[in-house]
């Protein structure tokens, strides 16, 4: 059995403002047709079959990203998921993911993958995922070298050693692993050669993953093993003892250490989305090499990424500069320090403001709503139900809420009643009493929401009934 297993934690804070810690990296569509993540599992079409498919997240992301999934239609149910309480890491998460499936199979194959990369060649990719595998089946740690094509300094470098049973030029033994270089090494290791950039995907039976955890991370592997017998990843035990986990990369814990990993070089047009400049591996730039996206204009500048949304963004003369603005946050900043953005989300979380988690507008599966203003007691959000659609049966402790019909038909419950309401009509819900919007309509309805109350956040919502399952506070 070969299962798949993609990554897909994240905080959303290299691609601020466009990520938020509720719409991470994975989730957008920043390079082709598709959002990072969605085009990740259909790179597995042919080779894996999803229901052999696993994503590990966070309990934050996994509602969030269950919906994100629905586009995929009824395949995207057969989808399965590993819910950590909390980010700690990739060793960790690979080992939780590799009990898992060995309770499954003890000869299962896992393929372990970011959910976040670009791959433009699909089928040498799967060319190269075959090899792997096979080489897996003999007991062996996997991994691809991207070939690399310039002294990159912010990738991690693998070595290779020689040939897989010396007759290969297609998978070597791995001889070494190396932190991300500073320029002058990174030229070093281009013209030396043999060296790749250490891509973050894996290919290895889970028994033999097991086994190498227990040796090289012996303190975690035995903390895991106390959650995996507890055969309930849903209770305050699990909970507390995942999260007191020493957090630790795969690459550093595993990798590094043990004496049976090979290297397969790959070159299916790689790149790993680190931040706002490496866009310009993948996206097409002008004459003055920028990078011009959504309602902007621009005059004379150079070698920028500039990225509008809804509002006309102009820029002159600027020169490497990355200018990335959204409904409620924009980034101004030099290409060299644009790394340093996620200071400015922790500073964000720290000040409790509500930019680092979500965007203005949020997509919900029923729809979405966007925050239109908010001030002291009060919160205006224009509400989008599609046909047939309809919001969770809730009520609220600290805010009443007004609802005017601007476009369709709202069906409401209030309390023991159920009635229409039409365009240019409204109706009102009081404080603490149950109520449900629905969309009877085969039209998209559109709602004005006026809340009003001494606390109007997002968790004031207790559910007593949902149709995605969300029975909980938030």
């Amino acid at each position: 059995m070969i299962c798949a297993v993609i990554l897909a934690g994240g905080k959303g804070t290299r691609f601020w403002p466009l990520s938020r810690e509720n719409c991470p990296k994975q989730m957008l569509n920043i390079v082709g047709e598709d959002t990072l993540l969605r085009q990740t599992i259909k790179r597995l079409n042919g080779f894996i079959s999803l229901d052999n498919v696993w994503i590990i997240t966070t309990d934050i992301l996994a509602q969030d990203i269950r919906f994100h999934l629905k586009s995929l239609g009824k395949d995207a149910e057969r989808i399965r998921f590993i819910i950590e309480p909390s980010g700690r890491n990739t060793a960790p998460a690979v080992t939780l993911a590799a009990m898992i499936l060995n309770k499954l199979s003890s000869d299962s194959v896992m393929v372990v993958m970011p959910s976040d990369h670009i791959i433009s060649d699909t089928k040498q990719f799967q060319n190269k995922l075959q090899v792997a595998v096979e080489a897996a089946q003999e007991g062996y740690l996997v991994t691809f070298g991207i070939v690399p094509t310039r002294p990159e300094a912010v990738y991690g470098y693998i070595r290779s050693g020689r040939p897989f049973k010396d007759s290969s030029d297609e998978i070597f033994h791995a001889e070494g692993f190396f932190e991300k270089p500073d320029a002058k090494t990174a030229e070093t290791f281009l013209n030396q050669g043999g060296y790749y950039w250490n891509s973050g995907i894996f290919v290895w039976k889970t028994a033999k993953i097991l086994k190498e955890i227990e040796r090289y991370l012996p303190s975690l592997f035995k903390e895991l093993k106390k959650i995996d017998e507890l055969n309930d990843l849903r209770n305050e035990t699990f909970k507390e003892l995942y999260s007191s986990l020493e957090s630790i990369s795969i690459d550093h814990g595993v990798m590094e250490k043990s004496r049976d990993v090979l290297l397969i070089p790959a070159d299916f047009g790689w790149c790993d989305l680190g931040n706002w400049t490496a866009l310009s591996d993948v996206l097409e730039k002008d004459e003055k090499g920028n990078i011009i996206q959504g309602n902007a204009i621009d005059i004379g500048s150079e070698n920028c990424t500039v990225i509008a949304c809804d509002r006309v963004l102009a820029t002159i003369g600027l020169k490497d500069m990355v200018v990335i603005d959204t409904a409620d946050a924009t980034l101004v900043s030099s290409n060299k320090m644009v790394h340093e953005v996620r200071k400015v989300v922790e500073t964000l979380k720290r000040n409790n403001r509500e930019e680092h988690l979500i965007h203005r507008t949020v997509e919900r599966p029923w729809g979405n709503y966007t925050v239109l203003e908010k001030g002291n007691r009060y919160k205006i959000k224009r509400i989008v139900l599609h046909p047939k659609a309809r919001l969770s049966l809730q009520l609220h402790q600290h805010r009443s809420e007004h609802w005017v019909v601007v476009f369709g038909t709202a069906r409401v419950t209030r309390g023991e009643e159920v009635f229409d309401v039409h365009a240019n009509e409204s109706t009102f819900i009081p404080i603490a009493v149950k109520h449900r919007l629905e969309n009877p309509g085969p039209i998209p309805l559109q709602i004005i929401e006026i809340q009003n109350g001494d606390y109007v956040e997002e968790d004031d919502i207790e559910r007593l009934d949902d149709d995605y399952q969300r029975m909980k506070k938030g």
